[in-house]
């Protein structure tokens, strides 16, 4: 029985600490912002072409 309930206070010991992460995670801003990364990597050019097509102009 006695280890039944040190598995149990362990479990609810280590969902706490899930829990907390988590909240921590939400309040710091980690999840603010979910669709603007993928859509950047559709719209930017990257750098190489944009030196390319500029030194192709000039």
């Amino acid at each position: 029985m006695s280890v039944i309930l040190l598995l149990i206070l362990a479990s609810l010991t280590v969902g706490l600490i899930f829990l907390g992460a988590f909240i921590w995670s939400v309040r710091s801003g980690q999840y603010e912002d979910t669709l603007t990364p993928a859509m950047r990597m559709l719209t930017d050019e990257p750098s190489e072409k944009i030196s390319k097509t500029n030194s192709k102009l000039k």
